[in-house]
């Protein structure tokens, strides 16, 4: 494909977006239909839709929004030549009109690229670096992996990942974490993820993930485990036995192979385990969030979020908390996390379960943004006392 047909296809994928198709289901038809498009051109048509989402505010000043609009203001945003672009030659985009030519009237208050509800949220989280932050939820998230120091050493992989075309750096305050400066289209196909040796995990998770003191042996639960990317952080820290469990059972389809790529054991449970397998000593609540920190990885997210949903997650956070808080035995831990950037899903939500269980204290908190980690992250430990 050439460069203008690849944002043409971009145009028809973020019209299908707008119309309320989710973005990857887009993305997909649009390949299904596509048959001659190379991995090349299927990577560079991602490319542009997400660039588009993560500015979607500024796309739209700059252009309007439509899928055309919204790719003219990128190309806008982007300094490049956007009549060469919309040439109408061979696949390319029809030629601009009159109208889409003339430049797009500009505002003293730039767009900043985020729903306006939201804005409250974030800035009492940077109060004074609001600018900041909203100028980095436009970029890229860099990807970090997470070594599995058990099997192997950091430099070890970083080494490997270099045989493969992987380029990598070592972050000097977490020692498991690589992030990849060059190359990470080739992970998937690398020997040293085939093999287990590394795992895709976020800065600010690992950071979060170092920071707790896990039990060295006793029994541990990861009780919203997802893919079960935490739950091998964790074997990969502690001799303890492990369970993981979803209220959806299917998202843990990938546990198994993953856990055998790794060498770690973790053992699955149903919520009708429960009452035959608790209490635990630890466990660790990674809660359904807004993911509000991770708007640069994702960012349709943002644009999907309304102020009722996030009520919504708010209560399911706290049902969480509620639940998890029984599977502790006396003198055991809670762990709660997110993804979010908001304190109504963080602190505002440590403090309501506090109020709730007067034989609970709370435990070391942290919050990273963007600006701090790679991610915006949230975690906090909670401690049952034993009466």
């Amino acid at each position: 494909m050439q460069p203008a047909a690849r944002y043409a296809a971009a145009i028809e994928v973020l019209d299908a977006w707008c119309d309320g198709l989710a973005v990857e289901q887009a993305l997909t038809r649009w390949a299904r239909g596509a048959r001659y498009a190379g991995s090349k051109d299927r990577a560079a048509v991602r490319d542009h839709v997400y660039d588009v989402l993560r500015q979607k505010g500024s796309c739209e000043a700059l252009g309007n929004g439509t899928g055309r609009g919204l790719i003219l203001g990128l190309l806008r945003i982007q300094g490049r030549d956007a009549e060469a672009v919309f040439s109408g030659v061979g696949h390319a985009p029809d030629p601009l009109s009159e109208r889409e030519k003339s430049s797009p009237q500009t505002s003293l208050d730039p767009p900043m690229n985020i729903p306006d509800w939201t804005l409250p949220h974030l800035r009492s989280r940077v109060p004074d670096a609001l600018p900041v932050l909203l100028s980095s939820l436009t970029h890229r998230a860099p990807l970090w992996l997470r070594v599995n120091l058990s099997r192997t050493t950091r430099a070890a992989v970083a080494d490997a990942l270099a045989d493969d075309g992987i380029e990598t750096r070592a972050h000097e305050a977490v020692p498991t974490a690589l992030e990849v400066t060059d190359g990470p289209r080739k992970l998937r196909q690398s020997a040293a993820y085939l093999s287990g040796l590394v795992e895709p995990q976020d800065l600010s998770v690992q950071w979060a993930m170092q920071r707790v003191d896990w039990p060295a042996d006793g029994r541990i639960l990861d009780y919203c485990a997802g893919g079960g990317g935490k739950a091998l952080a964790i074997a990969d820290r502690t001799g303890a036995d492990l369970f993981a469990h979803d209220a959806l059972p299917q998202r843990m389809a990938d546990l198994g192979p993953r856990a055998g790529r790794a060498g770690a054991k973790i053992t699955t449970l149903e919520s009708d385990d429960f009452g035959q397998e608790d209490p635990f000593d630890l466990v660790l609540t990674d809660v359904p969030c807004s993911g509000s920190g991770t708007w640069r990885r994702d960012p349709e997210a943002k644009w999907r979020l309304t102020s009722q949903g996030l009520e919504d997650l708010v209560k399911t956070q706290s049902a969480i908390l509620d639940a998890a808080a029984d599977l502790v035995l006396p003198g055991g831990r809670l762990v709660y996390m997110t993804c979010s950037l908001f304190e109504v899903e963080n602190e505002a939500q440590i403090t309501a379960f506090l109020a709730r269980h007067p034989d609970w204290q709370a435990g070391a908190a942290h919050a990273d943004t963007p600006l701090t980690a790679s991610d915006g992250f949230y975690s906090a430990e909670l401690h049952r006392i034993i009466s």
